[in-house]
């Protein structure tokens, strides 16, 4: 099954991703593959949403999840396409989007990621132990604010606002495809793992989120790492607006406890956020609780 047979099967198996984000792997019934617009679309494994492009003369991927659902993505393009792969990028460096790099190598030209991404991965695994680390592909070529290509008739950018999630996010945006991959950047409608060993930043996320938004068009189609089932790992500048205003509630709801003379442990005893009972996704691990500590810690400590 080739590339227009293949695009065509996932365009009728549904446009929208829902998927619910504790889920593994999809089901057998439905294809991992969502076609989106103009040769790029999402896979959905274990992890972190993977962005895809393929198009006549380039294969881009975004993110690589574990080694299992890996190979799984690596086997889907193949039915896809031909050719050789191009890149692969890595939106940061946690585990659940660069664990599946071994998988890509030999396959790709190349890895691509925010500069302190490689430190960041290192240090990650080097928390694991030795076999952790000695199991790490690195991104081997890297940029510092912003970097673009044209692949095939497509051009890819990638752009990095500051520390937000971590210090190495990079948002990713196919330009005549209007598609941006927001990688841990959108945790959409769902408690967010803030990354503060990393150099995570919750206001300058808020801003990163709003400049994002400001910089590409209205009508951009956003992918997310991860979203609530009920909501998705696709949508809109809306659904980044959303996002912001969360986090800015966040740090509104801390700072005014704190003024108020609530401890952390009296600040951290709540579910969810007033207006924002939609992020207690269901399945979703992470609580409030630990995202009000982070808060916390910013507002106490600074950015570091």
């Amino acid at each position: 099954m080739k590339r227009r047979e293949f695009l065509l099967k996932s365009a009728l198996m549904g446009a929208a991703a829902t998927f619910p984000i504790h889920k593994l792997f999809a089901a057998e019934q439905e294809s991992p593959f969502t076609t989106l617009r103009r040769n790029v679309g999402t896979f959905v494994g274990r992890g972190g949403t993977i962005g895809w492009l393929v198009n006549d003369d380039a294969v881009v991927i975004v993110d690589s999840q574990f080694p299992e659902s890996a190979q799984t993505c690596i086997s889907g393009l193949e039915d896809m396409t031909d050719i050789a792969f191009d890149m692969l990028i890595n939106t940061h460096h946690h585990g659940d989007h660069t664990a599946g790099n071994p998988a890509f190598k030999g396959k790709v030209k190349r890895i691509v990621a925010h500069k302190n991404v490689p430190d960041l991965q290192k240090a990650s695994a080097e928390s694991r132990g030795q076999e952790a680390l000695d199991a790490q592909v690195y991104p081997d070529t890297t940029y510092e604010e912003k970097w673009s290509e044209d692949v095939g008739d497509e051009t890819v950018h990638l752009t990095h606002y500051g520390r937000a999630h971590t210090s190495g996010d990079s948002v990713i945006y196919f330009e005549k495809a209007n598609v941006a991959h927001m990688g841990d950047l959108m945790f959409n409608r769902a408690h967010p793992f803030i990354d503060r060993g990393a150099g995570a930043s919750i206001s300058n996320w808020i801003t990163t989120l709003n400049r994002t938004a400001d910089d590409l068009p209205s009508d951009t189609m956003y992918i997310f790492g991860h979203g609530n089932s009920n909501y998705g790992i696709t949508g809109s500048a809306e659904d980044l607006e959303v996002m912001s205003e969360f986090l800015a509630a966040l740090l509104d709801y801390t700072q005014k406890g704190m003024d108020a003379g609530m401890s952390k442990e009296e600040l951290m005893n709540k579910e969810t956020l007033d207006g924002f009972e939609e992020f207690k996704a269901p399945g979703w691990r992470l609580p409030l609780s630990a995202n009000i500590e982070v808060a916390y810690a910013e507002l106490t400590e600074g950015n570091g």
